[in-house]
């Protein structure tokens, strides 16, 4: 994507009293760093205490050999961030350590929690709970940690019917690991098996570059908790609907992940296929804007029958970096990330595939670049309908004032970013594609309908005033 969206985190939790968990959790989320680059934390139990080491930046700033010494046990979990709910600060990075009336809990979420204000307010007048963070994700804890219940599966029982939103969450306590997944299962989470243990992430990716076999997704509503007896489904929470981000489809999970069961990879060449059918054109060459439209121009290329080229070159360590660029650097835009490829480029009538136009600011700078390198035509394909709508439910996208699709019809769009044609995906043709019904989705961000109700604006940072 040209315009990057931002996902909430990344999780991992890992149950394995053989292995060294720390360092398994450092490597599932290193597979994870796609879903948040802001922070990076690990958390492990020994059977008495939890010990816990946060830092901000990726993982590979955040974690040295050294840190991984000081993570003792058997038990872990593991959270990459991007914010979405509190402000990108050390404090506010997970994963969260309290001591609550059910004893010492941490906790890493993936996810937005819409009614966090109001719950967190309850829990500090009426509770008595002190919050060291502005995140939603404090909210859940010191609910977990202090919740009526003889057993964990009556606690989460009373947190699910208390929060609203989206949440797939990773606890450990000082001997157990519990891992859940909202009602409506709009976040990811998946189960594997490993030695013996087990592995609960965020996507199937996490699982394969730590040696664990994927078993199965978590259900809507499902609770697990894992400990010396073994794994149990300890609640369930589903009214039997599911809602689950079809972005994660489109963008977020990495093309090597498995959803519900299913190829990421073979989605998304179908989505390019079923665009090729939608928007055909006579052009000369595809490209896609690597690396998260690949495959969708892999498929344009094969259903149209056009020669699928690699035009633009990512620079695939341009994400975080603490050095701010000069006005000079500053001024080369796009070409920090991607540069074209004249050779494939010249005179030549290109299809541009992309996942996705948000706000439409980086867009225009590449139908320019390739115009410079020397294409005669810029076609662009987009293999997601028009984004009008803003996420409430973990993703940072933007809100309705920002989004281009939302203010400008197709033809302005097209004028607006400098393409001879613009394409969209439509919403009948995207569940084509993926091969499932609408039902089990949650398209907000394209039809506005919403699964859970919420206010048309939310504040990122309403929980630090």
């Amino acid at each position: 994507m040209a315009e990057p969206l931002h996902e909430a985190c990344g999780i991992v939790g890992i149950y394995a009293p053989n292995e060294d968990v720390a360092r398994l959790a450092f490597f599932g989320l290193f597979s994870l760093q796609h879903r948040g680059q802001e922070s990076a934390g690990i958390a492990t139990a020994d059977g008495h205490q939890i010990f816990c080491r946060t830092e901000m930046g990726l993982v590979t700033q955040a974690f040295h050999e050294a840190d991984l010494q000081r993570l003792p046990g058997s038990i872990s979990i593991g959270h990459t961030r991007y914010s979405t709910t509190g402000s990108s600060t050390l404090r506010n990075a997970q994963p969260f350590v309290v001591n609550g009336a059910h004893g010492q809990l941490a906790l890493g979420h993936n996810g937005n929690v819409i009614n966090s204000g109001e719950l967190r307010q309850e829990l500090a007048l009426e509770w008595g709970c002190t919050f060291a963070t502005s995140s939603d994700s404090e909210v859940i804890l010191q609910m977990l940690a202090n919740a009526p219940g003889a057993d964990w599966g009556e606690r989460w029982a009373y947190v699910m019917r208390r929060i609203q939103g989206a949440y797939s969450l990773v606890v450990l306590t000082p001997n157990s690991l519990m891992a859940a997944r909202d009602p409506l299962g709009v976040r990811p989470l998946c189960l594997g098996s490993l030695n013996g243990g087990w592995v609960v992430a965020s996507e199937s990716c996490a699982l394969d570059h730590i040696g664990a076999r994927y078993v199965r997704d978590l259900a809507p509503g499902e609770v697990v908790l894992i400990d010396e007896q073994g794994l149990r489904t300890i609640h369930n929470g589903s009214d039997g609907r599911s809602a689950m981000c079809v972005f994660e489809v489109i963008y977020f999970a990495r093309p090597d992940s498995r959803l519900e069961g299913k190829s990421t990879y073979g989605s998304r060449v179908a989505m390019g296929k079923q665009l090729a059918r939608e928007h055909p054109v006579d052009a000369d060459v595809v490209i896609g804007i690597p690396d998260s439209a690949t495959a969708a121009a892999a498929g344009y290329s094969q259903e149209s029958g056009i020669p699928y080229r690699e035009g633009l070159v990512k620079n695939r360590y341009v994400g975080r970096t603490f050095i701010a660029p000069d006005q000079r650097i500053r001024e080369l835009g796009v070409r920090l990330k991607f540069n074209p490829l004249p050779e494939v480029l010249s005179g030549q009538r290109v299809v541009v595939v992309d996942d996705s136009i948000v706000r439409g600011t980086t867009t225009p700078h590449v139908v320019e670049m390739l115009k410079r390198a020397g294409a005669r035509a810029v076609h662009m394909r987009v293999c997601a309908p028009p984004i009008k709508w803003p996420c409430h439910f973990g993703v940072d996208m933007a809100t309705r004032r920002e989004l281009i699709a939302a203010n400008k019809s197709i033809e302005e769009i097209r004028q607006f970013i400098g393409a001879d044609t613009l394409g969209y995906l439509s919403l009948d043709g995207l569940y084509k594609a993926v091969g499932k019904p609408r039902e089990g989705f949650c398209d907000a961000c394209f039809s506005g309908k919403y699964p859970i109700n919420v206010q048309l604006e939310m504040d990122k940072l309403a929980l630090e005033r």
